[in-house]
């Protein structure tokens, strides 16, 4: 047992012992200088990790007993932030931060309120998540000075004076921060460019989020000694599959096509073969392309372009299951029956080439039986036919088990060569995409289930059972729009929650009460254990489908080569068990970064694109009721505030109990679901918002149309991720 490992269990096991340094010294029995120069760095480094902290009295205590906690900041452009813990969070008001920044992981002294409610202060920075600035250098009041995008950094900046001189107004530059505080010292790092060169605007949200576009040089470099074709060496030990129809169906602009699918008949089963590019045989553990790989941890989609895990030798080219080209590949071969279970399976390094690079709307126009279709593709549609019918079959199976499907809008983005918006409207989600989907989701359940019972560290994708408060909260809701929550808050059912939408699938609230349940639900993340995954009712499930683009994809596969394919060595096992662990940790925190920077990009491309619509009126749906006015979503996903202070026909009020605007004296309602026409009042490239007043009366709607009962919502965060083919 090491000096750390001693101090945390005799603390552990004392919990009420105080003791100073001098103290340790004596009851540690150190006399060596070395000895006491070690204990001093220890309680050092345990106190920087948050593990103890030290009483005004200069005395060491565990800080869990101190009352203390640890969590991520989250901070509003507002001000004001909440700690996020494992259950709930804690909210920080804008005094009580020190210098801390967003996502920084920090120490909290809380203060529980007799309502439940809990207020915090941050007591000490443990982690520190921003480390560059992205900003215009432009006129301020103490002169020349870099204005910052991010409206949740509050300090002045104060940039080296030698950086200053070679500058110039209105350019974009990517600053280091070398000391934090107020001010926040900075250095220059990178000149982007200026603020009107085309894609500036989102390339500067990308440099926010630390998202680096470039790869270095020692990546670049380890690109050019790998073989850029398969090898008759490298097939050695793979099963053949280049003489089955094997296709790729993605998007018309994929070009990281990682998952193929073959299908045949065998008797009254089906044989689904699922196909993954096996990037581990190219990205070997801790060499330059995989340190890279694990910092990015995840490809990030935006409007008009894609930041991609690897370099683009590899994502498009090597590992991408391109037509007609040999592809080294993992496959995961079932046999699946007519009631949808997978009764045998095996799971192989494999080599396979594909037939054909099919497009979601090809493989739909086939499944919608247009002549032109059919006669394209006559020697393939029978497979893209049959492909349906065993999608189908997999697809009940996992809706008796209780699979949610939360039908959330998300929009498509369509710009020009020069990032400018041409179009925006609503995704489609039709046949093809779902077959999929079922396919990947199948596989992935088959992988955690070999690797659960074989226990083999891994990297498990998780979604735990909804919280009770964030679930009492919905049954509320729910009750307002209709429709009952039943059962056990407390551990409430998939199977319960999916029962709930399919009633109220027809119900013109429909789609706001199914955002609303999505957004009550706990976010999934990754984790070396086998928790399950709530929201597809499974109790085994992980990411293997998407390693060119997901981190802990590859981490799976490379978990299989050493553990299944090859004889494995044991002594491994327990450095694998740790590394899973932080692997956990960087992907999730990875993974919930690119979806902040996907979401703040199409967040500034809709106020962008409504900018030119001022003016003009549109159809939409009211998607949430606050104190201060109402989101009206329209078809096209965008979303806008109609504040209160626009609504000027009335005094309106906001009722918790009914989540409504109530008019005090015509006693109009405004309630979640409602349809309403709007005029677009004002929107803001720069703050991301948009601004809609209402232009048409509404039909008046009485409180007992809906049963009421107590209670209350706030606003949260949107759970909407906009990554081609999530596979959930």
């Amino acid at each position: 047992m090491n000096l750390k490992e001693q101090i945390v269990e005799t603390m552990t096991q004392q919990p009420k012992l105080l003791l100073s340094e001098d103290e340790w010294v004596r009851r540690l029995r150190l006399f060596s200088q070395e000895e006491i120069t070690e204990l001093s760095q220890t309680l050092y480094q345990l106190e920087e990790d948050g593990v103890i902290t030290l009483t005004h009295k200069d005395k060491f205590i565990l800080t869990a007993e101190a009352g203390w906690i640890k969590g991520m900041l989250s901070i509003n452009p507002k001000g004001f932030g909440f700690v996020d813990l494992e259950e709930g969070s804690v909210y920080i008001h804008a005094n009580s931060m020190k210098d801390a920044m967003h996502h920084d992981t920090v120490l909290v002294k809380p203060k529980v309120y007799k309502d439940g409610t809990s207020e915090g202060e941050v007591v000490k920075v443990l982690e520190r998540s921003v480390t560059q600035l992205v900003g215009t250098w432009a006129k301020t009041p103490d002169g020349l000075g870099l204005s910052v995008n991010d409206a949740r950094i509050r300090q002045k900046i104060a940039m080296d004076p030698e950086d200053s001189l070679h500058l110039t107004e209105g350019q974009q530059i990517l600053a280091e921060i070398v000391k934090y505080g107020d001010p926040l010292q900075v250095k220059l790092k990178k000149v982007l460019g200026n603020a009107n060169d085309p894609g500036m605007d989102v390339l500067t949200v990308l440099y926010e989020y630390g998202i680096e576009p470039n790869f270095p040089d020692d990546v670049m470099a380890q690109v050019e000694t790998l073989d850029m074709v398969v090898t008759e060496k490298a097939k050695i030990g793979r099963k053949d599959y280049t003489d089955r129809m094997v296709v790729t169906i993605d998007g018309e602009d994929a070009k990281d096509l990682d998952d193929a699918i073959s299908l045949t008949r065998e008797g009254n089963n089906y044989r689904l073969q699922v196909h993954i590019a096996d990037v581990s045989h190219y990205v070997q553990a801790y060499t330059p392309i995989d340190i890279e790989a694990e910092n990015r941890t995840t490809s990030v989609y935006v409007v008009d372009r894609v930041v991609p895990m690897l370099p683009h030798a590899l994502s498009n080219g090597v590992c991408s299951l391109n037509p007609h080209v040999e592809r080294l590949t993992l496959t995961c071969d079932m046999l699946v029956t007519p009631d949808g279970n997978v009764d045998t399976y095996e799971i192989v390094p494999s080599y396979i080439k594909s037939y054909a690079r099919m497009t979601y709307t090809d493989v739909n126009r086939i499944l919608n039986q247009e002549p032109e279709a059919l006669d394209k593709y006559k020697d393939s549609k029978d497979l893209f036919i049959l492909m349906s019918e065993v999608a189908q079959v997999i697809r009940q199976r996992r809706v008796r088990n209780g699979a949610i499907d939360f039908e959330t809008a998300e929009a498509k983005i369509i710009v020009d060569q020069n990032g400018k918006i041409k179009e925006i409207k609503k995704r489609e989600r039709q046949e093809a995409e779902m077959i999929i989907e079922d396919f990947m989701i199948q596989a992935n359940e088959v992988v955690a289930r070999h690797m659960k019972w074989l226990d083999i560290p891994s990297l498990y994708r998780i979604h735990q059972t909804p919280e009770k408060r964030k679930m009492q909260e919905f049954a509320k809701i729910a009750l307002i729009m209709g429709e009952r929550l039943k059962g056990d808050l407390a551990n409430v059912q998939p199977l319960t929650l999916q029962k709930l939408l399919t009633r109220s699938i027809e119900k013109p609230e429909y789609q706001v009460l199914s955002s609303l349940l999505l957004r009550s639900m706990q976010k999934a993340k990754y984790d070396p254990q086998c928790l399950g995954h709530f929201g597809l009712a499974l109790k085994e499930y992980l990411h293997f489908t998407s390693p060119i683009r997901r981190y802990p994809d590859l981490i799976v596969h490379r978990m299989l080569h050493k553990y299944v394919f090859n004889v494995p060595d044991e002594s491994q096992r327990p450095i694998d068990t740790d590394l899973v662990e932080t692997y956990a940790r960087e992907t999730s925190l990875g993974e919930r970064n690119a979806v902040e920077a996907e979401r703040d990009v199409e967040d500034m491309k809709k106020a962008e694109y409504m900018e030119e619509h001022i003016g003009e009126t549109f159809n939409g749906v009211i998607s949430s009721v606050l104190k201060f006015g109402i989101f009206v979503q329209l078809d096209n996903t965008i979303e806008g505030l109609v504040h209160i202070t626009n609504l000027t026909d009335d005094y309106y009020e906001y009722d918790p109990r009914s989540l409504s605007l109530r008019g005090s004296r015509h006693h109009k309602i405004y309630s979640l679901g409602q349809k309403v026409r709007i005029k677009v009042k004002d929107a803001s490239k720069e703050k991301k918002t948009i601004d809609f007043v209402l232009i048409e009366k509404q039909v008046k709607r009485t409180s007992s149309q809906y049963p009421i009962k107590a209670g209350g919502s706030t606003r949260g965060n949107k759970n909407r991720i906009h990554q081609p083919k999530s596979h959930t």
